[in-house]
């Protein structure tokens, strides 16, 4: 039997990842990371997705990102809409090296399952300046995780070449468009309350804009 693993923060991307995974592995499990965003309803809105799917959620504890405290997902002092305080080529949100832990213990976990594929939502075609959204940071971190764990397990980016307009489409395909809407969270703010015709989220950070004008490129 096929297995798969998504790492999942219980946004718009993983959502429609676990819907894709769904439908291509016969085991699907899903994998959440805490580690201090302020934007923790994600966390709270993955539990949720998860068992409307009926698959298990797992929740990992990260302490090191709030100890270093080096972007605007974890310092709520900080301008989300600013340049990033230590590199400013790259956005407030950037969370230097986020991906490469979360994928370095997801493949971790991985291994303790016996799960052979993992599942991201990474994008590099609405590209926010993330090098960790990459295709080539992804294979290079694939074949080192391999290599050093002595394992064969595959990453898949079904996301990866998609527009965000192109995303909503595939949330329809797979089935999972309605949960998208009613429950996934992009929001950097936290804003959970406030309902737009795409989705939760206050309309205003970098996340919520990017979501509205997939969302207005999508229903043309």
């Amino acid at each position: 039997m096929s297995s798969a693993l998504i790492v999942f923060s219980g946004g718009q991307d993983s959502t429609t990842c676990l819907g894709w995974a769904l439908k291509r592995f016969d085991e699907v499990e899903t994998l959440t990371f805490d580690y201090g965003q302020k934007h923790r309803v994600e966390i709270y809105q993955a539990k949720k997705i998860a068992k409307a799917l009926h698959v298990n959620n797992h929740v990992l504890s990260i302490d090191a990102f709030s100890q270093l405290n080096d972007s605007a997902l974890i310092d709520g002092s900080l301008d989300i809409t600013s340049p990033h305080r230590n590199r400013p080529n790259m956005p407030a949100s950037f969370v230097p090296n986020r991906n490469a832990i979360f994928f370095t213990l997801a493949h971790a976990y991985a291994q303790k399952q016996g799960i052979e594929n993992i599942i991201i939502g990474i994008n590099q075609t609405d590209y926010s300046g993330y090098p960790d959204c990459r295709q080539n940071f992804i294979e290079a971190l694939e074949l080192t995780l391999n290599l050093g764990s002595d394992s064969n397990i595959k990453f898949h980016s079904p996301l990866l070449h998609l527009t965000k307009s192109e995303t909503f489409n595939m949330s329809k395909e797979e089935g999972v468009l309605d949960l998208v809407i009613d429950e996934s969270h992009t929001c950097y703010n936290g804003d959970h309350n406030t309902k737009n015709s795409w989705g939760y989220g206050c309309g205003e950070c970098p996340a919520c804009e990017l979501r509205a004008k997939g969302w207005e490129e999508y229903i043309e």
